[in-house]
């Protein structure tokens, strides 16, 4: 399989910065047809590193959050780093929290293409870095979080007592895990008190660019009516096997990296700096309740942000110094 020198750079900075394999560790990588030329980058790019590496590769999982086979699972508990370029998101999944709490570091790199690759693994993670666990501290410190854009987005999700995650890039240290590219600030709303309105203008995960605007009512912690075009059609489609779970307010991010750009993949758009998103369905993952096998992520443009009374971004532009 031929791999292009900066595909090889960028798995490089992958497999050795962010997550940081040292000499003798073992490292699994776990991929799926779509993305098998991901997978063997980071494969090769690790053996160069001289470290012992084993690549698997498994049917694509139908949903993001499906279960991997129970064998490959097994596999997740006895390396010492753990990469998952697969065409669905291994990352809420029981299979990647068990793997954790053993103190295994995973990366996981949904939907990844060569392009995002180059573009987002040659940021300066440091940087990334600093400015989002800086988010995450004031996030701490807030009871609500208030949202309004453009397009007719005005929700208001309390978090007191949740904690934030900081998915900077680098996983070093035991039990670590996230995305990669990465670079976003993000928790889990309080179950069942958000309430107001989210308009996805950017893009859905697993439906791609929204080309007309999807709009969400929520009450009472759920996405209780979904409208719109083909998109939201689409949307509805993916929650319906998942039943109310699947409707509920996961996830409140903000994207922190400066390098990636809105292409339709939602590993990416939940990352470009100047953008916030809100996901339904799991949230077990981030310290919530709620398990199921559905995680899907929508993209508002040109957010005004308000933590508690402190206002942390206008139209799509920080105010408070990150």
């Amino acid at each position: 399989m031929e791999i292009s020198k900066e595909l090889l750079s960028s798995s490089t900075v992958a497999v050795r910065d962010c997550m940081g394999v040292k000499k003798n560790e073992k490292v699994l990588i776990i991929t799926d047809e779509p993305l098998r030329n991901i997978g063997y980058a980071l494969w090769q790019a690790t053996k160069d590193l001289g470290n012992e590496v084993l690549l698997v590769e498994m049917l694509p999982r139908k949903t993001n959050g499906e279960e991997p086979p129970e064998e490959v699972a097994a596999l997740m508990k006895v390396a010492d780093v753990v990469l998952c370029p697969t065409s669905k998101s291994l990352t809420h999944t029981d299979s990647r929290r068990a793997a954790s709490e053993r103190g295994i570091r995973v990366g996981t790199l949904p939907g990844v293409t060569e392009e995002i690759m180059i573009r987002c693994m040659n940021a300066d993670y440091n940087r990334i870095a600093e400015r989002t666990f800086k988010l995450c501290a004031l996030m701490e410190k807030t009871e609500t979080i208030k949202v309004k854009a453009p397009r007719g987005t005005d929700i208001s999700m309390p978090i007191k007592g949740r904690k934030a995650h900081a998915s900077s890039g680098l996983f070093k240290e035991k039990g670590q895990w996230g995305n990669l590219p990465t670079g976003e600030a993000y928790l889990a709303p309080v179950e069942g008190i958000s309430n107001g309105v989210v308009v996805v203008d950017g893009s859905m995960a697993s439906v791609g660019m929204v080309k007309e605007p999807i709009k969400i009512i929520v009450e009472n912690g759920y996405a209780t009516d979904i409208t719109g075009g083909e998109e939201a059609k689409r949307l509805i489609e993916l929650l319906e096997p998942h039943g109310k779970d699947g409707r509920t307010v996961a996830e409140f991010g903000i994207g922190t990296n400066d390098k990636a750009i809105l292409s339709g993949k939602i590993l990416e758009d939940e990352k470009v700096m100047g953008t916030i998103h809100i996901a339904f369905g799991d949230n077990k993952s981030m310290g919530g309740s709620v398990r199921v096998a559905s995680h899907l992520d929508g993209l508002i443009k040109e957010p005004t942000v308000w933590f508690d009374d402190l206002l942390v971004m206008k139209d799509g532009k920080f105010v408070v110094e990150v």
